[in-house]
């Protein structure tokens, strides 16, 4: 496993819910990110968050760990959920907030 696989592993499988994302949730560097981070907020939850603008090989890493082509990336109890777009749909239809009660998913 290459150094980047085992370091999205680790953060993955440590934290409730992991954003990887372009910036930081105070200080968002795309619109997708932006949203997302304001999806966490609203439901209430605890995130750690990775900026994948810090380390090009976490960058391209996502990508392959995920199978996903785009950033930013939603991780809930090591389960990959989706990007932006998907988030965007789950919260819109109360789905985001049901699975984060379901997984006991720590508030924030």
């Amino acid at each position: 496993m290459s150094d980047a696989n085992s370091r999205i592993t680790d953060v993955v499988t440590s934290n409730d819910v992991v954003l990887f994302m372009k910036g930081t949730p105070l200080f968002p560097q795309c619109g997708f990110s932006s949203k997302a981070v304001a999806i966490l907020e609203h439901c209430g939850v605890g995130f750690e968050s990775v900026d994948v603008l810090q380390d090009m090989e976490v960058r391209q890493g996502i990508k392959a760990y995920s199978d996903w082509p785009t950033i930013p990336q939603l991780y809930v109890k090591g389960e990959f959920v989706g990007g932006s777009d998907i988030m965007m749909e789950m919260f819109e239809a109360g789905e985001l907030q049901t699975m984060m009660d379901e997984k006991k998913v720590a508030k924030a």
